[in-house]
């Protein structure tokens, strides 16, 4: 799980008048002692090792081994990485807007859907489309990454893709403009007929579907976007979908919560060498009118966790599926070197307003306390054969095609456990509703009986 939890508490950084190290500004023996060690052993290895060695690539072998010995969500982002980081957790890059695959009957890349909006989009890419040509050149071969390498990249500049479309042999060149293209966290059941998400499950209970697939920067913006939607069209239940939801930014968790509860300890972060803090839900702009269940399962992690944790311990919403990851602890990037390269370190641990904290440790065993567990009667572990079955019906029903998804006989076990409860909650509350309602005549000839 590499997507960062960024903290809010800000970025950590040592700073001094002269720039110096920080172990030159404060001589302490033990710290000059160590770190004279480590330049002496830097400088035998660079004059007397047998072979050459690069100097940057031996100082970032140094930086990964002192992280090996910390926890596996701490690591360097070398200056080749960091584009690629900044990316996954900005959800951002220039691009023609396509996702691609392998066709494993061709081996030839594949157009799995056109992102609504996209270059590739306007320009006539369709779902099913194979790329046999990337400027001129043949993909045979070619790996995603290859793709990637040559489709992604600063905006602006034109890139010309070969593509044959379903049932033809010819090939048909495109030249497009790439764009910044901004990937979506938040996504419906399935696309309507203006190329645009759905997020009403079919039927007539007015159930709202959301999934949020990482926390950007945008997400609690898009999210509120879906959520007027559906309030416009009549929602009277929602479902949030966070399963394989990796995280993203602790202050997005935070403001989505916030969406949700009207009061309370959302989450508080406890850390060695920063204060204890907790954020408190506010009364403004939140729905609490609407029954609601959280989808999870065992690759939820992170935000997804204190989001799902938060509305659990509030009682505002069932969770539903698989136990969560267990990923209970709090990174912040640190630039380094100019901002070429950085650091993310784990500075504190996180806690739900329980006060527990879900984080699983290297020796945690099943029977022990960590992640988060759905509610009673809504633990649903799916198998192997089952995981992929969903992710195939997934992936059809996310295809931007004219003909709408296809017809499938997949059921999703955990959509169906919470259609079920909230379909019953909808119906609970409309007989006590009727009830009252039944009630009130019955009151006002009581009353006028006694006013006789």
């Amino acid at each position: 799980m590499h997507v960062v939890l960024r903290s809010i508490l800000g970025i950590a950084m040592f700073l001094g008048a002269s720039h110096a190290p920080v172990w030159a500004q404060t001589p302490r023996p033990d710290n000059y002692e160590l770190m004279k060690l480590f330049a002496e052993t830097f400088e035998q290895i660079e004059r007397n090792y047998v072979n050459d060695v690069d100097r940057e690539e031996l100082m970032q072998a140094a930086i990964q081994g002192m992280l090996q010995k910390l926890d596996r969500y701490s690591n360097y982002i070398s200056p080749e990485e960091l584009q690629a980081f900044n990316e996954s957790v900005e959800q951002e890059f220039g691009g023609i807007g396509i996702q691609v695959d392998i066709d494993p009957r061709s081996n030839r890349l594949i157009v799995i859907s056109p992102m609504p909006g996209t270059p590739a989009y306007k320009s006539g890419v369709k779902a099913g489309d194979t790329i046999v040509e990337i400027e001129g050149a043949s993909t045979e071969g070619f790996s995603i990454r290859d793709a990637q390498k040559l489709l992604k990249g600063p905006p602006g500049v034109t890139v010309t893709i070969g593509v044959t479309h379903q049932g033809s042999d010819e090939i048909v060149r495109l030249p497009i403009v790439r764009e910044i293209i901004q990937m979506k966290t938040v996504l419906g059941d399935r696309y309507n007929g203006q190329a645009d998400w759905e997020f009403l499950l079919e039927g007539e209970q007015k159930i709202g579907y959301i999934r949020l697939t990482h926390f950007s920067n945008r997400s609690a913006d898009e999210l509120i976007a879906a959520l007027t939607r559906l309030k416009e069209q009549g929602m009277k239940a929602l479902i949030l979908d966070l399963r394989s939801n990796p995280g993203g930014l602790l202050s997005q968790a935070i403001e989505i919560a916030d969406l949700f509860i009207d009061e309370g300890v959302i989450v508080s972060t406890k850390g060695r060498n920063s204060p204890e803090r907790s954020w408190n839900a506010a009364k403004d702009n939140t729905i609490t009118d609407v029954p609601m269940a959280v989808l999870i399962n065992r690759y939820s992690a992170s935000a997804s966790e204190i989001l799902s944790a938060c509305l659990q311990d509030h009682k505002r919403a069932i969770v539903v599926g698989e136990r969560s990851w267990g990923k209970g602890s709090v990174q912040n990037v640190i630039p380094l070197d100019g901002e070429k390269s950085a650091l993310k370190l784990t500075t504190a641990s996180y806690h739900r307003p329980s006060g527990k904290n879900i984080h699983r440790f290297a020796e945690a065993k099943e029977e022990d306390v960590w992640g988060v567990v759905p509610d009673d009667k809504f633990l649903r572990k799916l198998t192997n054969d089952e995981m992929r079955a969903y992710a195939e019906y997934r992936r059809a029903r996310d295809v931007l095609d004219d003909d709408g998804p296809p017809e499938t006989e997949f059921k999703d076990p955990h959509l169906t456990l919470a259609v079920d409860h909230l379909v019953a909650t909808l119906g609970s509350t409309a007989d006590e509703k009727a009830g009252a309602d039944d009630e009130k005549p019955k009151k006002v000839a009581e009353e006028d009986q006694k006013q006789e």
